[in-house]
């Protein structure tokens, strides 16, 4: 496997080839040291994957990602502080696929580094148009003649709408939330797989996207209605029987964080039939057996379709065990979002 690394750092660089080619399958083929070099590197080395930095010379990070993702689309995996998360997010925005904290990459964790490039270097990406201005919410067109999706009656008046999502999920978290008018009138849980330190960023860049504030949820805060919670990366979100934020540390067991079934099952318990779920790209199949319990407890559940899905793997696990009642494009699921809550089509930003 093929990697390019671009930092600035020749002391990053090193490291981050160290720890790749440690792994034995992994081959770097280029050292970036700006990102003008990057994106001539991209287009004459054909890498199979991009370690991007953020803050280099000549031209920084985001701007290479639009390059490269407008002209040669190939996985980037964004290697940043977290202290740069609201920029990570904007890079995500132009097309990367992942953040992860320079900081916490070392040898003694690089298998964990490693198995992570090797297995977004597989995931296809596709040319992105480059927007006009930083912070622009992404959207994606509806394909003339494209069917509408079948619509449902939920059991019972919405009270809570529960996202999970993991890679690919904040550029599609980025066109639901941006969509919601500012009337939306329920809250929203949000369980995004991301690294630690990354989620201030996080709601910071979709806060910029959306009508609806946007926060990371804090112990014992209620619901409020037309308010999106979003889980810190360190603590697996749920909801108590009085309709608060519960906060509590991982399990020992638990690969990704936070965990997308802790928040469905927990909204299944609380709201049932009045709750709503909705899971969406990414690797794995953490959500899919959350957002089951919450069918089985009467409430109503969506997930992403493939087309539209940058992974299509745990939505599509949560879709083969009959989980979902609902698929569609990732562009109309704000739009079925306001309808089950009974606000006209018109409500739905476009």
């Amino acid at each position: 496997m093929r990697v390019l690394v671009a930092d600035d750092s020749p002391v990053a660089r090193g490291l981050i080839r160290e720890i790749l080619e440690g792994d034995g399958s992994i081959c770097v083929v280029g050292e970036a040291k700006n990102g003008r070099e990057a994106v001539e590197l991209c287009r004459a080395l054909k890498p199979d994957i991009v370690t991007m930095d953020l803050r280099m010379p000549v031209m920084d990070g985001i701007d290479a990602i639009g390059e490269i993702m407008a002209y040669n689309p190939v996985p980037i995996l964004v290697v940043s502080s977290a202290a740069d998360a609201s920029e990570a997010y904007e890079a995500i925005q132009r097309g990367a696929l992942e953040t992860v904290d320079k900081e916490r990459i070392t040898t003694a964790d690089g298998a964990e580094f490693a198995t992570k490039v090797k297995t977004l270097s597989t995931i296809r990406v596709i040319t992105h148009i480059r927007p006009g201005n930083r912070g622009e919410a992404p959207r994606r067109d509806a394909v003339e003649g494209e069917k509408a999706a079948p619509s449902f009656a939920p059991a019972s008046s919405p009270q809570v709408f529960a996202i999970a999502s993991s890679t690919g999920g904040p550029q599609a978290l980025a066109l639901i939330l941006g969509a919601l008018p500012a009337r939306f009138p329920c809250p929203i849980l949000v369980a995004q797989h991301m690294t630690y330190g990354f989620a201030p960023g996080l709601a910071k860049w979709l806060a910029s996207i959306s009508e609806l504030p946007v926060r990371i949820a804090a112990e014992g805060e209620p619901l409020e209605a037309g308010r999106v919670f979003l889980s810190p990366s360190e603590r697996n979100l749920s909801v108590s029987a009085s309709r608060r934020v519960v906060l509590a540390e991982p399990g020992e067991h638990q690969v990704f964080h936070p965990t997308c079934d802790v928040l469905l099952s927990s909204v299944a318990e609380v709201y049932g039939r009045s709750g709503v779920g909705v899971i969406l790209t990414g690797m794995g199949t953490d959500g899919a057996s959350g957002i089951r319990r919450l069918r089985e407890a009467g409430g109503h559940t969506m997930a992403q379709d493939e087309a539209s899905s940058i992974v299509f793997g745990m939505n599509k696990t949560a879709i083969d065990m009959g989980a979902v009642r609902q698929v569609l494009p990732v562009e109309r699921i704000a739009a079925e979002m306001c309808r089950l809550c009974a606000l006209p089509p018109a409500e739905a930003r476009r």
